[in-house]
């Protein structure tokens, strides 16, 4: 990857500077708890990845949108990140259903109150790191930062028998056939987490900051679900460190959710990589080339997503412009038209169906009859805005394609 040499990859070996001289139980029970990641094994697959992770989310983050659009970008985001993170744990709200919790207009059964309790703290939760990076938390991990992530992530939910939220409880946690690390050793296994989270050799340098960023999320991630020391919300916690540490390295908003979208959407394989991690003795390249190439299908799908809003506010500019500022009723009628037509995408609609399209224009044509509707299309189409296949009428997308052909690069 572009900025960093292969000299410095080669010689990039990241461990904890704690040393226990006593055997502890975990070196035998868990013996892929190394803290350990040395970058000259990372493959070429995955550096290429995070050249592209860091170029598009410099995209993403440098896109000029007007403030509605993006405040709407960054709910649309966080409803499918929460739901995500919590439908891996088996809640089944929709992400529609979220995004109503987020807006504050949920109607909520009795039997959802847990699920939305449940959405609710992982709501909070992302809420409270974003202000913390906001005021200037560098990313950094402790103890109490993660026992009171935990804390979040249970609020007002009914524990379990023996367990304390962000408390590490006296009996093993088992989940599926993952036997979390030993007790004894979980409150010295997570200072020794922080303490390797917190290495200098983490921080890299501008140019690099996010790529590397983005190892140690995932690789807090894994490892904290390897130590799973609480008796439940480790999964939720382990993917709030790493939205946590990936907003920290620069991360935009809206993609710093992305990971946990795509854990969700990949669910039985997201499984299989944890489970394959820990039982090949802690092979953790594997879960890292996964997670980095989802979050790279994530990001171009979310440029994909600001570069429909895009057009469309260009091409509404475009049809304004073309019918001028002083335009009488028919006019009017003619130009929502257009503008409504853009949302059918380049397969239109039957023309049959446009006085009716969208409510606006039934209202434009409520007292008209399909005559009126064929001479505002003929005047459409002469202008430029639509075109005609058959009976199937669709913006003349192209139309804007050829705006940009004086600045597009020679070919």
């Amino acid at each position: 990857m572009q900025h960093i040499n292969k000299k410095c990859v080669v010689s990039f070996s990241i461990e904890s500077n704690s040393v226990s001289k006593r055997q502890r139980q975990y070196e035998s029970s868990h013996p892929w708890l190394t803290f350990q990641c040395n970058l000259a094994h990372v493959s070429s697959s995955v550096w290429m990845n995070l050249g592209a992770v860091q170029s598009k989310c410099r995209h993403v983050a440098n896109t000029l949108l007007p403030p509605p659009l993006l405040s709407e970008l960054q709910k649309i985001y966080l409803a499918k990140g929460v739901m995500a993170t919590t439908a891996i744990e088996g809640n089944s709200m929709s992400e529609a259903e979220v995004r109503a919790i987020i807006d504050g207009r949920a109607n909520v059964a009795p039997l959802q109150d847990y699920q939305a309790q449940e959405v609710s703290n992982i709501v909070d939760a992302c809420n409270a790191i974003v202000a913390q990076i906001a005021e200037g938390d560098d990313g950094s991990l402790s103890v109490e930062q993660i026992r009171d992530l935990n804390r979040r992530v249970l609020r007002n939910l009914p524990p379990r028998e023996g367990e304390t939220p962000g408390e590490i409880p006296a009996f093993n946690v088992v989940v599926g056939r993952y036997r979390g690390a030993p007790r004894g050793d979980c409150a010295w296994l997570l200072s020794k987490f922080c303490d390797w989270m917190n290495a200098r050799e983490w921080q890299g340098t501008a140019a690099n900051r996010l790529a590397l960023g983005v190892i140690r999320a995932v690789l807090a991630h894994l490892y904290f679900a390897w130590i799973h020391p609480f008796g439940d919300g480790n999964g939720r916690t382990a993917r709030l460190l790493e939205f946590k540490i990936l907003l920290a390295a620069g991360a935009p908003l809206p993609a710093a959710h992305l990971l946990s979208s795509h854990y969700n959407q990949t669910r039985a394989e997201y499984y299989r990589q944890l489970d394959a991690a820990s039982r090949s003795g802690g092979r953790i390249f594997p879960f890292l080339e996964y997670a980095i190439q989802g979050l790279v299908d994530g990001l171009d799908r979310q440029i994909e997503y600001i570069n429909s809003h895009q057009w469309r506010a260009t091409w509404k500019e475009y049809v304004f412009a073309e019918f001028g500022p002083d335009v009488s009723a028919v006019a009017r009628r003619q130009r929502q038209v257009a503008l409504d037509l853009w949302d059918c995408g380049p397969d239109g609609v039957p023309a049959s169906k446009i006085q009716t399209l969208t409510p606006e224009i039934a209202v434009h044509y409520a007292r008209r009859d399909a005559q009126a509707v064929a001479r505002d299309l003929k005047v459409l189409e002469k202008m430029g805005l639509i075109e005609r296949h058959h009976q199937v009428i669709a913006v003349k997308f192209h139309t804007l394609l050829e705006q940009r052909k004086p600045w597009a690069a020679t070919e």
